[in-house]
């Protein structure tokens, strides 16, 4: 299957990818963990190496590769088991750095597209609120023009690099309830009324995750982020994206599981002989090696529409809805494999098992995948592009 999508030089960089990754993040993940961050110098690194702009353009300091690149660097990123690493590195690169480069005047781009792919500037991308999570229309933090400026009043939650990052991506209502009246804006950690504090979580413990407060900041409106209430088209365009890269995950977490799971099955010897000679547990690894490499197939096909340029909405809420369950299912059963050894925290599957239930909330529960898949399906309600500017 992979030479359906993968060539000579996506295997090349694999190889380098991997290498790094060996070399300079799996010796600290431990530590990452415990501190519930990763450090600004892994940033710096992965800027220096060039692997924070896999797909960004050159001009930038990307690499302008293309789209089978960035599912190589995923999978790899998957490979160091741990979600909360993955995250900070993708908060920053997948997401915040997504709307800079997707939306971004020249100015902004010069600004903080070159010193983000730098690792130099940390981004995080702020939508949810305590009251607006999968609602993104009904968000009501709130930024009212005042000449040359917006005074920007209101909070975020469980926003991804929170806390660490040097500046925010923010969606903000700059006109009348609804989706017509989101922006996007850039507010920089600095500016005097913004706050944040760290949340803890069940899993992802190497990311920072935040609840982030607004009172009374004062923002340039040049750091409006392409046009003024075109902010939910944005963010929905982005959702296929996100949503893409969240299925891709989940599959490759679920294949993580499974190769540790055989791994051990070969080691664990159980009434004189390797538990992979049970029949019960050899059948069950092949009904879910069925299952992730057909899921895969489907992530894989929906990337080279996605590459393609096609606006693949449904498809996208599809493919992340099936492989997040899967890997919830999947990563309980492997950690089950490793029988009393699957619940210590010594072993990798606890915190497998731990980070794969974030699939089904982030970026679109599973209940909301449903309702957009069942409005196209059975409503047949079109979704559009944002408007380009």
């Amino acid at each position: 299957m992979n030479k359906l999508f993968f060539t000579e030089e996506h295997d090349l960089f694999r190889e380098n990818f991997r290498a790094f990754l060996e070399k300079e993040v799996r010796p600290h993940i431990e530590q990452w963990e415990a501190d519930r961050e990763v450090p600004r110098s892994i940033y710096k690194r992965f800027g220096e190496m060039g692997f924070m702009g896999v797909t960004y353009p050159e001009k930038y300091g990307g690499m302008g590769l293309d789209t089978f690149f960035a599912v190589v660097y995923t999978e790899e990123m998957i490979r160091m088991n741990s979600s909360g690493f993955n995250t900070s590195i993708g908060a920053h690169a997948g997401l915040a750095l997504a709307h800079i480069n997707g939306e971004g005047s020249e100015a902004q781009k010069e600004k903080y597209l070159t010193a983000g792919l730098k690792g130099e500037l940390i981004g995080c991308l702020a939508i949810t609120e305590p009251e607006a999570g999968s609602d993104v229309a009904a968000l009501k933090t709130k930024a009212v023009k005042n000449g040359d400026h917006y005074v920007i009043n209101g909070s975020k939650t469980f926003i991804s690099n929170g806390v660490l990052s040097d500046y925010i991506i923010a969606a903000v209502r700059t006109g009348d309830k609804g989706a017509q009246g989101i922006s996007m804006m850039i507010i920089e950690r600095d500016r005097q009324g913004v706050s944040a504090s760290k949340l803890k979580k069940l899993g992802w413990h190497a990311s920072d995750t935040g609840e982030i407060a607004f009172d009374n900041v004062k923002v340039p409106v040049e750091n409006l982020l392409g046009e003024e209430n075109q902010g939910f088209f944005y963010i929905m365009q982005h959702f296929v994206s996100e949503r893409l890269a969240m299925a891709l995950i989940a599959v490759s977490q679920a294949q993580l599981a499974i190769d540790l799971a055989l791994e051990y099955m070969a080691q664990r010897e159980v009434f004189g002989r390797p538990i992979s000679k049970f029949q019960v547990l050899r059948h069950r690894i092949a009904q879910m090696l069925a299952e992730v490499t057909s899921s895969k197939a489907f992530v894989y096909t929906l990337y080279k529409q996605y590459h393609e340029g096609e606006y693949i909405i449904k498809e996208a809420a599809m493919a992340k809805l099936i492989t997040t369950q899967l890997s919830d299912k999947v990563t309980y059963e492997c950690m089950r494999i490793f029988g009393g050894y699957g619940y210590m925290e010594e072993y990798p599957m606890a915190r497998l098992l731990r980070d794969s239930q974030l699939g089904t909330i982030g970026g679109g529960t599973s209940e909301v995948l449903c309702e957009i898949i069942a409005k196209m399906t059975i409503d047949t309600k079109q979704y559009k592009a944002a408007i380009k500017h």
